[in-house]
């Protein structure tokens, strides 16, 4: 059973009020030059369009070249970081905020109970166990022993049925290409070798024979960080055997698809796969694993909508579907006759998005409404039983267990409520408080509320805003507002141990639920995809232009932050409306709309994209908004910090070098632009805690800088 680590951030009261101590900033701030970026002569020809292109070196990532401007790029922006006052009072605050024990809900694999652990500060979370509910706690798995510098990580895991057997993804320096390490979980002895060069992947156990498990061809030429992962492949590997003997299950020449995933049934008789080509939309299989040699049965063969099987009980398959449905709903059907003419609704569509898991024989219906978390409990006949009383408004997660189980967890969090952990029973529906812990923040000073604007098409948008009670709403906060906006993505309530930076300097943390995303849905995701992006990023500025005219914050003192996809939308509405925003953080993002496709794995993201080779119409859209070239010379843009790092192999950092060089370029004005370039870190999965550190208090000290604030020190 696969177990993601999910860090639960846990929270009690924070003592103490004495006075205050404010550091100003600094008057006198020098910008070194910015290193002189080489500009060549290359362009490219879109459907009679000619692009220049000046800094297509920078996506050599292996270069010598690219790796001094990286390092001169980061020499100018530790300059500047060094001269704010009170960089070091947010490092040594932010530590402060972050050093308490954490601890994850538990799960039971075999004789033991496993949770992960970090006692404050330790850059990964470690795997502990004990032998029943009592028995003494031990260290079963510390990634913080991968690597000295804490920048391997522990990246999935996942156990054989009966708990015996496990095998555990590592990534390094944050890359998306793992190793797998394989464990007699009794004694932690290795069982056979490592296997390598694993992307994309899930582990799936058949019995304790093997895993299977999904990859591509490593790229022979180029740089395994940048160069394109198109064909992707699912395998079994029997353990004691060498890698190169695994058999291949699916994919390749025979059935070509980009991303493939498997999984097996709990009773471990089917083997399903999800095929698909884009980020949206699958074909699903499924292999009766009884069956000496049996074939996959195609359950849905095209990949117009979202599917997946959630369950079983013998031949009686439980899916989840958005066919006919784009809220989502829960059909079953046998699987002798598993066509799509043969389904029967069980938990019919709602106008709420559905997300549904199971546990001790029930079926859970985790839906949004509003982009909050209201969960309602199924028995297998699809008879609801009760509604899940929520400790309050927010983000509930967790409500998965065996079928076996009595009992589960689940956590709940929101913006100003750090995550808390619930143990709740099955058969009464009663939660009872599970664990919390000690973080220096007391939620009871802290509000959010959610509020709903019109965006510039007349649609409502949902919006959260959360601040410390009884503040001014003078149009003087220093305000972030983020956002993303894309991939079916929802941002529900969540707590931020770093936005506690924000809101105890009397700031304003806004997230705005953007169309591309998923929380009303297919429809409100597909009104934000290919010729209709430039919604997210009107509903964005338009999040923007509320919190001003309301008074929360004014153009000077506003900053707008996202990462990936978000920070598309970041570098898109910092180039429409650059009069608008005083700092911009655009972290690890899509910025070269035209060449994204060019790169590892981007070409699946063309559902919500759309590539720059489609069609002359597509063209002209995909270069009206690409941030890299919608920069136009001589304006003055806000204050930038451009966020990546040299081993992301999602979003390749050559983004945002060209991004930045032409920013640096273009820039009119005295505000800075700066590229702050982590080394031995990835896309932002499994970054150590001291990495993470770091570049918030960076975040936090150059947008205080720039608004010309200060910071309130805590004595």
């Amino acid at each position: 059973m696969n177990r993601n680590l999910g860090i639960m951030l846990l929270a009690v009261g924070f003592t103490g009020c004495q006075q205050e101590k404010i550091i100003e900033s600094n008057t006198n701030m020098v910008l070194k030059p910015y290193p002189k970026t080489e500009k060549i002569d290359h362009n490219d020809a879109y459907f009679g369009t000619v692009v220049d292109d000046p800094y297509r070196w920078l996506e050599d990532d292996l270069s010598t070249k690219t790796k001094q401007w990286v390092a001169a790029e980061n020499d100018v922006t530790q300059n500047y970081l060094s001269q704010i006052p009170f960089r070091e009072a947010i490092r040594h605050r932010l530590e402060e905020v972050w050093n308490f024990e954490k601890e994850t809900a538990p799960f039971k694999e075999g004789e033991y109970t496993y949770f992960y652990k970090n006692d404050g500060l330790q850059n990964q979370y470690v795997l502990y166990r004990k032998k029943g509910d009592d028995g003494k706690e031990e260290v079963f798995l510390d990634p913080n022993k991968f690597s000295e510098d804490g920048t391997t990580s522990l990246a999935g895991i996942s156990f054989s049925k009966d708990g015996s057997r496990v095998a555990y993804q590592i990534s390094e320096g944050g890359s998306d290409w793992r190793k797998v390490v394989i464990l007699n979980a009794a004694d932690k002895t290795i069982i056979g070798d490592t296997l390598v060069d694993v992307k994309f992947s899930g582990l799936a156990w058949k019995g304790n024979e093997g895993i299977y498990y999904s990859s591509y061809d490593k790229p022979k030429a180029g740089s395994a960080l940048s160069a394109m992962t198109d064909q992707h492949k699912l395998f079994f590997h029997r353990l004691n055997t060498a890698q190169s003997e695994d058999q291949l299950v699916f994919g390749g020449p025979s059935k070509p698809r980009r991303y493939i995933g498997a999984t097996l049934t709990e009773d471990e008789r089917f083997l399903i796969v999800s095929a698909a080509n884009t980020t949206s939309g699958n074909e699903l299989y499924i292999r009766d694993l009884s069956q000496a040699n049996g074939d996959f049965v195609p359950v849905v063969d095209n990949m117009e909508k979202n599917h997946n099987i959630i369950d079983n009980d013998g031949t009686k398959l439980f899916i989840y579907t958005e066919l006919n449905a784009p809220n989502g709903r829960v059909i079953t059907v046998d699987f002798h006759h598993p066509q799509v003419a043969n389904w029967k609704d069980l938990i019919k569509e709602t106008d709420q998005v559905l997300s549904p898991s199971t546990g001790g024989g029930k079926i859970f219906a985790n839906y949004l409404k509003d982009a909050t978390s209201l969960v309602k409990q199924y028995d297998r006949t699809g008879t609801l039983e009760r509604e899940v009383e929520l400790p309050g408004v927010g983000s509930a997660a967790g409500f998965g267990a065996k079928l076996g189980d009595k009992d589960l967890y689940y956590s709940f969090t929101n913006y100003v409520n750090p995550g808390t952990i619930y143990k709740y029973d099955i058969a009464s529906g009663k939660s009872s408080l599970y664990k919390t812990s000690a973080i220096q923040f007391d939620p009871s000073k802290y509000e959010s509320k959610q509020v709903f604007y019109t965006s510039k098409d007349g649609t409502s948008i949902p919006m959260i805003i959360t601040f410390k009670k009884g503040i001014v709403m003078d149009g003087t906060n220093p305000t972030v507002l983020y956002g993303y906006g894309g991939f079916n993505v929802s941002l529900t309530p969540s707590f931020s141990t770093s936005t506690v930076i924000l809101l105890e300097q009397g700031g304003v943390y806004a997230v705005a639920n953007l169309r591309g995303g998923g929380e009303y849905g297919e429809n409100w995701h597909l009104n934000g995809t290919k010729t209709k992006k430039q919604n997210v990023f009107d509903d964005f500025i338009a999040a923007a232009e509320y919190l001003i005219q309301e008074k929360y914050t004014s153009s000077e003192k506003l900053a707008i932050a996202g990462g990936s996809n978000g920070g598309l939308l970041v570098g898109a509405c910092m180039t429409q409306r650059p009069d608008l925003f005083k700092v911009a953080f655009p972290a690890v993002g899509v910025l070269d709309m035209l060449r994204y496709h060019q790169f590892t794995a981007g070409a699946g993201w063309a559902f919500d994209y759309g590539t720059a080779d489609d069609s002359k119409e597509m063209f002209d859209y995909l270069y009206s908004y690409s941030p890299y070239h919608a920069l136009k010379v001589g304006t003055n843009y806000p204050a930038t910090m451009v966020t990546t790092a040299d081993h992301d192999d999602r979003v390749v950092p050559a983004h945002s070098f060209k991004f930045a060089a032409r920013l640096q370029e273009y820039n009119k004005g005295d505000n800075p632009v700066l590229i702050r370039i982590d080394t031995k870190a990835g896309h932002g999965a499994g970054k150590s805690t001291a990495m993470v550190i770091a570049e918030q208090t960076d975040k936090w000290a150059f947008m205080f800088q720039n608004m010309k604030i200060g910071y309130k020190e805590k004595p």
